[in-house]
């Protein structure tokens, strides 16, 4: 299969992608760019995006990028730095580039900006992720 149909398979697989209404606007090797709208449903009491939401968004996207070439990956370690608040209306896009470390062929590293469509960024996250063979 292709990048793009590997993610697109995983994609009618994962109905937690699709419930926050996750869309592939481009998948190649290891890359991907998706978008996701933000719904009422994602809002907290503060009005702005509950940060899990952003989470689970990245943690997608990191799935969609490091997964389509066929290897299975699972986050071993993450973390996240939210720099501005998300709101309802707004739509989220990441670009996903992941790449393994050369000397340890079992894991990869993935850098990942997430920003509103057409605005600023509004968190990175770093994943690093064991690839099971």
């Amino acid at each position: 299969m292709t990048p793009l149909e590997t993610a697109q398979y995983m994609l009618n697989q994962d109905f937690f992608s699709q419930w926050m209404d996750i869309k592939l606007v481009e998948v190649r090797e290891h890359y991907c760019l998706i978008e996701m709208p933000i719904k009422k449903e994602m809002i907290n009491g503060l009005k702005t995006v509950h940060g899990g939401v952003t989470f689970a968004f990245a943690d997608s996207a990191l799935a969609f990028s490091s997964n389509n070439m066929g290897d299975a990956a699972v986050a071993l370690n993450c973390m996240i730095n939210f720099t501005k608040a998300v709101r309802l209306g707004d739509t989220l896009l990441p670009k996903v580039f992941s790449w393994q470390i050369p000397e340890k062929r079992q894991f990869m590293i993935l850098r990942l900006p997430i920003s509103i469509k057409w605005w600023s960024q509004v968190s990175e996250e770093l994943f690093i992720k064991l690839i099971k063979k």
